[in-house]
């Protein structure tokens, strides 16, 4: 992979072309890159301290949380350094390492989303048989599955994408090294690897949407046989936040990576970037406590504690 290759080093074109508006956005990813940290380490910090949140969702919702503080540390700590730093390199080791990382972590996501989908159909399609199918074991074993398989498909995607010569022009037209953009970089014909890369996105994708699609048509098929109309909210309310966070993660990042090749777009590819690599994953421990009383009831007396301290 290395011998293949010329380049040392890629330049990262950052959040925009134009200077102003890059700096600009700059400083605007670096808050919300510092309270996605801030919020999501308040999630694991309340679930794991409060007794009263030892249940399978919040179990999923914790190893979310840290997923999605890695994820988004894969690629804007980068970016966010080199427009402060005024250094817009990259070594290509580097590039191949962000790249992997991104790609699995993304992944992961995809895997933890389904399973959680499935706690929340086994919480209310089978609700006497909950405690038995998610009892601890099966929860660290799918948490695990999903960290393994995410791993496994991005050596696919990496090997894939590097499998390529790169001779040069080394600018990358992104704030990452993502996929389309480093490959349109090759001074080889990359079109037969850009489909090959789009079967495993589409696999992965269409395949972790589907088992998530059905999860929730037996959850739908549960709730309408509820008479009463507030036990359905109910039933309905405790899965609101996931689907929501599954239609902004699914949304934006198949956008990107299901879309027709000849219709990519640099400046497209940033802003859909931007949405599934650091605004979903910011705004994941806020859908999942705005809509959740007992994360409201343990973050407040995780906060009271605080204070009596200080």
């Amino acid at each position: 992979m290395m011998n293949q290759s010329t380049v040392a080093r890629f330049i990262l074109k950052g959040f925009s072309d134009i200077p102003a508006v890059n700096a600009v956005c700059t400083g605007i990813f670096l808050i919300i890159y510092i309270c996605g940290l801030l919020w999501n380490i308040s999630v694991i910090t309340v679930i794991i301290k409060d007794s009263h949140l030892r249940t399978p969702m919040y179990f999923f919702l914790k190893n979310l949380s840290f997923l999605d503080v890695c994820y988004t540390s894969v690629t804007m700590p980068k970016a966010i350094a080199n427009a402060i730093l005024g250094s817009e390199d990259i070594s290509l080791p580097e590039c191949v390492v962000q790249l992997y990382l991104f790609f699995a972590l993304a992944a992961t996501e995809c895997f933890l989303l389904t399973a959680m989908a499935y706690d929340r159909c086994m919480a209310i399609y089978r609700p006497l048989l909950y405690g038995v199918s998610m009892n601890k074991k099966v929860c660290w074993e799918l948490v695990s599955s999903a960290w393994i398989c995410g791993a496994l498909y991005s050596i696919l995607h990496t090997i894939n994408t590097f499998s390529l010569p790169f001779c040069g022009p080394n600018v990358i037209d992104h704030f990452f090294c993502d996929i389309p953009a480093v490959m349109r970089l090759s001074c080889a014909d990359y079109h037969a690897n850009e489909e090959l890369s789009f079967i495993y996105s589409s696999c992965i994708i269409m395949g972790a949407f589907a088992l998530t699609l059905i999860s929730y048509m037996c959850v739908i098929s549960t709730i309408a046989k509820i008479q009463h109309v507030q036990g359905r909210w109910k039933a309905f309310s405790t899965c609101s936040s996931h689907v929501t966070s599954v239609l902004l993660f699914y949304g934006t990042g198949s956008s990107m990576y299901l879309a027709p090749t000849s219709n990519y777009s640099p400046i497209q590819g940033r802003l859909a970037a931007l949405f599934y690599s650091i605004i979903t994953p910011t705004l994941n421990p806020v859908i999942y406590c705005l809509r959740n009383k007992e994360m409201k009831v343990a973050l407040t007396k995780v906060y009271h504690q605080i204070q009596r301290r200080n």
